[in-house]
């Protein structure tokens, strides 16, 4: 549901014309986003519309764990699919109203109804709960990017929501750029966490120890581009001799 099919009704963003003249759209450009990553490992994610739309939003609460449910009378088939081999739960009806957030962590709707749009929004927000209707800026108290996603590395490209097509040029570009190589070292890198943490005091300590790896002679991505993990295990293995040493003496 598009912005633009707000235009002429009554208004439901912060700036109350009475009558929307997608002032709020424009207003995107100027509003400071605070990037999180959340956690949904079992937390309560409902999706409300069956289409192509829902789907994908419906994919990718799945690919972090979310505990999702579908609230639509009509669905696509693989949607239908997911319901039936126990993915997702499906409440093959219309939105019933604010029951349907109840214990809800995450809203995303994409129905292509106005007004109902326009009710889980306000639902949502007396709840003080994260909402987004999806293209339709003044009703989203969040907004998602285009995600890249290699392994543990998640990288994030957001336009305010200015250009989702411009969103997914730069993320083609990203992914090719910063691939299964970056990937690799981030599990790396997690493997000494544990250890840099029980032997480096300090917060400094341990950001001195890991930019060193990071930013290390031999570059530890290009040792991993070529195939050399024990290259980049060794730097490591130096990096922990060095600081361990230091703190001892």
């Amino acid at each position: 549901m598009p912005a633009a099919a707000y235009s002429g009704k009554e208004c439901v963003c912060q700036y109350r014309r009475g009558i929307c003249d997608q002032t709020c759209v424009q207003d995107m450009l100027d509003t400071p986003f605070y990037i999180a990553c959340l956690r949904l490992t079992g937390r309560r994610c409902a999706v409300i519309g069956g289409g192509p739309i829902g789907l994908e939003k419906v994919e990718g609460l799945l690919a972090c764990d979310g505990d999702v449910t579908l609230i639509a009378p009509e669905a696509v088939d693989e949607l239908r699919d997911l319901a039936a081999e126990g993915s997702i739960r499906w409440e093959q009806r219309e939105y019933a109203g604010p029951q349907d957030l109840e214990a809800v962590f995450i809203v995303i709707a994409s129905t292509d109804d106005t007004n109902t749009n326009i009710r889980i929004y306000e639902d949502a927000e007396r709840r003080a709960m994260l909402v987004n209707i999806v293209d339709v800026p003044p009703l989203c108290n969040f907004i998602l990017p285009a995600i890249v996603r290699t392994g543990p590395l998640a990288i994030a490209i957001s336009t305010a929501g200015a250009s989702p097509a411009l969103a997914k040029r730069i993320k083609r570009q990203v992914a090719e750029e910063f691939g299964e190589e970056y990937a690799r070292l981030a599990v790396l890198l997690n493997d000494v966490r544990g250890w840099a943490k029980g032997t480096l005091p300090t917060y400094q300590d341990r950001k001195a120890f890991f930019e060193e790896i990071v930013n290390g002679d031999p570059d530890p991505i290009e040792l991993l581009r070529a195939g050399d993990d024990a290259g980049v295990r060794e730097l490591i293995a130096a990096a922990q001799r060095e600081h361990g040493a230091a703190v001892a003496g």
